[in-house]
């Protein structure tokens, strides 16, 4: 594929607003995790971007009103983003600037709030906006609304997958011509739908999560929403890109990972294989790594199967918590981020890394000079996803 230049990025999550607060979380090992006190849930712990209740839209934008569309532009808001798109709305025009998203949940606690203020007749509440909250496409129509944009614009929504399967169809809008830059990404939000969901199916870990830890036991739900301007790249420009993106499907069950791995090996396979680099390549891997057992003994199987023993592997939802559908592109922003420094972070509470895992789990942060890392995110019912970041 032709390699993409992250001409910008723009990211919230529990650990900080922008790149160089989250840099200097991950370097000090720093998690954003607190004891869950979201909507009347106190099971395990989360990972809460601070400052969301406050963030106030413009009154232009106030039909979009809610907490997923809240994060999606303080997200905006940071390391310039919003003047980035900008720039290139003046470079190529507003109806070459496509916006393509992921969400799992959307605006979803717009909707609970309206049904539990249901009147006596059982009606939801008269200023209960659907269309601009909770619909999948809510997301994608904010973004082109906040930043003035006239190009191609949809929402993806393949669960935890989601947002990095938007950087994927974002590249395709730009190789099939449709547009010559691309604002990808993705938000989701804390809501109650997410928090019980997950605790109805046992895996919410009660204490901070752990990935890769031989005593891991589950997850920490999280939110946050990232975002990053897609436009070719020069060669030679120095910028960081996306060089490759593979996708696979294997539709093994609703919720359990695919024993083998083979669906995640698959798309490691397809991102290698369009990056044009062969698995010698790629210096670390960043695991989808969400902290429960099956999951991330599946992964460590892939990434065995595809690299071999002894790969550097990382998980950094120990940081953030599980922000669902915007964990691809918080993966591919930190990615970005530790090829720009130079440096691998270590993943938080992870004393004994799981002995029979065949990968090197990174337990400590380590500098080091990266040339390719690629980044894994895997959603419920066999979606996968692989992006390959470097320098073009």
């Amino acid at each position: 594929m032709t390699p993409l230049a992250l001409a910008a990025t723009g990211l919230v999550t529990a650990i900080g607003h922008g790149l160089e607060p989250t840099a200097a979380a991950l370097r000090a090992g720093r998690d954003g995790l607190r004891p869950a006190d979201f909507a009347g849930v106190t099971h395990g712990f989360i990972g809460r971007v601070e400052g969301v209740e406050a963030h106030a839209l413009p009154a232009s934008l106030a039909a979009f009103d809610c907490r997923n569309n809240r994060l999606a532009d303080m997200a905006l808001d940071q390391d310039g983003f919003r003047d980035a798109v900008a720039a290139a709305v003046s470079r190529h025009g507003p109806t070459r600037v496509a916006v393509v998203v992921g969400t799992s949940t959307s605006g979803v606690l717009s909707c609970e709030e309206a049904y539990r203020a249901r009147d006596g007749q059982g009606a939801l509440p008269a200023g209960f906006d659907y269309r601009h909250t909770q619909d999948l496409q809510s997301l994608a129509g904010f973004l082109r609304d906040a930043l003035g944009l006239a190009g191609p614009a949809f929402t993806i929504s393949t669960a935890c997958a989601s947002s990095a399967r938007a950087m994927l169809d974002g590249a395709h809008l730009i190789e099939a011509g449709l547009a010559d830059a691309v604002v990808a990404g993705g938000a989701d939000s804390l809501c109650r739908l997410t928090l019980h969901g997950f605790a109805s199916l046992e895996l919410v870990s009660p204490a901070k999560c752990r990935p890769c830890d031989a005593a891991r036991d589950g997850i920490s739900v999280g939110e946050a929403a990232g975002f990053v301007l897609l436009e070719r790249a020069a060669p030679g420009d120095g910028r960081i890109a996306l060089l490759g993106a593979g996708a696979s499907s294997d539709g093994y069950h609703m919720s359990s990972p695919r024993p083998d791995g083979a669906g995640g090996a698959l798309a490691m396979r397809r991102a290698l294989g369009a990056a044009g680099l062969a698995p010698a390549d790629i210096d670390a891997v960043s695991l989808h790594g969400t902290g429960t057992r099956a999951n991330d003994a599946a992964e460590d199987l892939a990434v065995a199967t595809v690299f071999g023993p002894g790969m550097a592997a990382h998980a950094t939802k120990g940081f953030t918590g599980h922000p669902m559908g915007s964990s691809g592109i918080v993966g591919a922003i930190i990615a970005a981020l530790c090829l720009e420094q130079g440096f691998l972070p270590g993943s938080p509470r992870v004393e004994t890394p799981d002995p029979a895992f065949q990968s090197r789990v990174v337990t400590r942060t380590e500098t080091r000079t990266l040339r390719h890392v690629l980044a894994n995110s895997l959603g419920f019912g066999g979606t996968n996803v692989s992006l390959v970041l470097g320098r073009r």
